[in-house]
């Protein structure tokens, strides 16, 4: 009886074993806890485990878009988000490819960070009407990859009274016989070694934006032997989302933020906040026609010998090199 009893409790301890094991394969958020209201940027710390396989990635997604990836079995970051309520949701693979969620309430008590500012204090620094300035530089072989692209055929005109908003619009052009051409122009603003924070600021429309490939907007600053390069892609027939630039790694990295085709005949107000410190590079939020989404992706600068600040704009061609025109308004960067 002592035999078949010990037997039986055996097999009851494996049972519970087991059921724990099963209870505890998933993904476990240590932080923030469900409900919990914060100030500032979100911490996120989680875990996931797999019953008999690794993890091999987990991300975090705030209001259904992600924020946030990392090829491992845990995660300790922080989320920028604007106040109000959140849903956040951290999930993760493993190496079967079986996906387990935990997903949080979080509010955002509305104290955030100057970086995760929507607003640019009031004491910026501005240049307006950038459009309007002389002296816009421009490239189609530069705006290609490796700086090594094909020609394109591209112009730019500015003081355009329509369509526009001020009046004094610009009307940027880009076609040619070299499929997927590009075209980029930039207006150089004067070194400004000593601001970190910039938001980019402008209105854009087009009469035709099924032949666009992509749309870039980009802000730039060298100093301090670096370069900062703040590039941002509205990928309209690529990944169909916000890419932005990493630097040090020479290529578009996805947001995960959608970016549609922009409705035709009808002016898109765009707004993107960035800063650096001494050698990173901030995506903090991009803002279209008055919806905000919060971008957090960090890159690392290059070297450069240089010191300047400017502001770019690059229009792709499609398969067939469609020519098309987009206009821009109201060109405003602040910075601080």
């Amino acid at each position: 009886m002592f035999k078949t009893g010990t037997k039986r409790w055996i097999v009851s301890i494996a049972g519970i074993l087991a059921t724990s094991a099963t209870a505890f394969a998933g993904v476990a958020i240590s932080a923030p806890a469900n409900n919990a209201t914060v100030n500032g940027p979100i911490p996120v710390v989680a875990s996931a485990s797999a019953p008999g396989r690794a993890i091999t990635s987990m991300a975090v997604y705030l209001d259904n878009n992600l924020v946030f990836k990392v090829n491992a079995a845990s995660v300790n970051t922080k989320v920028n988000a604007g106040p109000g309520t959140h849903q956040l949701v951290v999930q993760a693979w493993d190496s079967a490819n079986a996906i387990y969620k935990a997903p949080v309430t979080v509010t955002e008590g509305g104290t955030t960070t100057a970086a995760a500012s929507a607003a640019a204090p009031s004491a910026a620094g501005m240049h307006t009407a950038i459009q309007t300035m002389p002296g816009w530089e421009s490239c189609d072989v530069c705006a290609g990859i490796g700086a090594n692209g094909p020609h394109a055929a591209y112009s730019m005109v500015e003081n355009q009274a329509s369509p526009s908003l001020s009046g004094r619009s610009a009307k940027f052009n880009v076609g040619g016989a070299t499929p997927y051409a590009d075209a980029i122009w930039w207006k150089q603003l004067g070194a400004d070694n000593a601001k970190t924070h910039f938001q980019y600021d402008l209105d854009f429309y087009l009469t035709t934006p099924q032949y666009a490939q992509s749309l870039e907007f980009d802000a730039n600053q060298s100093t301090g032997g670096k370069k900062f390069i703040f590039g941002t892609q509205c990928n309209v027939k690529g990944d169909g989302q916000w890419d932005v630039w990493d630097t040090a790694g020479n290529t578009w990295r996805p947001t995960g933020i959608a970016c549609a085709m922009p409705a035709a005949y009808q002016w898109h107000h765009l707004t993107w906040q960035f800063y650096r410190d001494s050698s990173r590079i901030y995506f903090v939020s991009v803002t279209l026609d008055g919806v905000t989404h919060y971008v957090n992706r960090a890159y690392n600068a290059k070297p450069v010998n240089a010191a300047e600040v400017n502001v770019a704009f690059q229009m792709d061609g499609d398969y067939a090199m469609h020519s098309y025109s987009a206009w821009l308004d109201n060109v405003t960067l602040r910075a601080w």
